[in-house]
């Protein structure tokens, strides 16, 4: 009895936790994977009629689907490497041990806690066409310089999107990689450059390969959080220019509040799910940290 007392102590820390992510995450989960599966109508005092497959056949069908999840991935491979070298670029600048270091570290960490409604209504104002970039560009380029629509053109509008993603993102990422910095021994530089290994090369030779598990952890974060990407795209541009930036998360968020097809919003999320999954597992087998275990 006495070494059951610890464990029920700790299931009684738990408990308020575990009954709110049951709350608002797994009933919703199951709820939603139950929907899928069926068919609503508007009236929602309506029951729900069991369609079995129905939806995913039309989800395999849906040409729409595929092209927002191309768009998902196009922002996906455009987010994730700049923030992973960016964030890591700024943790090796910012752990130097120089006169104004931590002011920078402050500085570089305020895109994160500025709100991404503010910072995309901010990007928004120096994206438009009156705005400071095209006018900055209008200076430099002189009087036949034509203001460039970044939100209104279709091959400019995601990585404009990509932008404000990027730079709200590299703090939080460079205070990751700036702990797996601050873990590794002074001693081991010091070693390398008795050896010959001096400046950006020491990175290269120790830094790099001990800060393996972080890069790992960042970049699949990082993927994950691209992949669910829609603040940014409902606050900047709603899915367009010509379904340009609708991506799945919006996809999904324009099906079930503008068409009212829930069942089928569900069934999107369900793959949204299958896909953020298969980052994590993937995350797992490169960290080699035990998660199959």
């Amino acid at each position: 009895m006495a070494g059951s007392s610890p464990s029920r102590s700790s299931w009684a820390f738990l408990a308020p936790a575990l009954v709110l992510i049951g709350l608002s995450v797994l009933i919703p989960a199951a709820m939603a994977l139950v929907i899928s599966f069926t068919q609503t109508g508007l009236d929602v005092t309506e029951p729900l009629r069991f369609v079995g497959l129905a939806n995913i056949r039309r989800l395999l069908a849906d040409p729409m689907f595929f092209r927002v999840m191309g768009t998902t991935f196009l922002y996906l491979i455009g987010v994730v490497p700049p923030i992973v070298g960016g964030s890591l670029l700024l943790a090796v600048l910012v752990n130097r041990r120089l006169p104004g270091s931590h002011w920078f570290r402050g500085a570089f960490y305020t895109p994160v806690l500025v709100s991404i409604v503010v910072a995309a209504i901010a990007f928004r104002w120096l994206y438009a066409e009156n705005g400071l970039l095209n006018g900055w560009l209008g200076v430099f380029l002189g009087d036949h310089f034509s203001p460039i629509g970044f939100l209104t053109t279709p091959l400019l509008a995601l990585p404009s999107v990509m932008l404000l993603t990027v730079w709200k993102g590299l703090g939080y990422y460079m205070v990751i990689f700036l702990a797996g910095l601050q873990g590794i021994p002074g001693e081991l530089y010091e070693a390398a450059e008795l050896d010959g290994s001096e400046g950006w090369r020491q990175h290269l030779d120790i830094t790099l390969p001990l800060l393996r598990p972080y890069l790992t952890l960042v970049a699949v974060i990082a993927a994950i959080a691209a992949t669910k990407v829609f603040e940014e795209v409902y606050l900047m541009t709603q899915g367009g220019p010509a379904d340009a930036t609708r991506t799945i998360v919006y996809y999904v968020y324009d099906q079930a509040f503008a068409e009212l097809e829930i069942s089928y919003a569900c069934t999107v999320g369900l793959a949204l799910f299958v896909v953020v999954l298969g980052l994590s597992l993937i995350r797992l087998a490169v960290a080699g940290d035990g998660g199959w275990r």
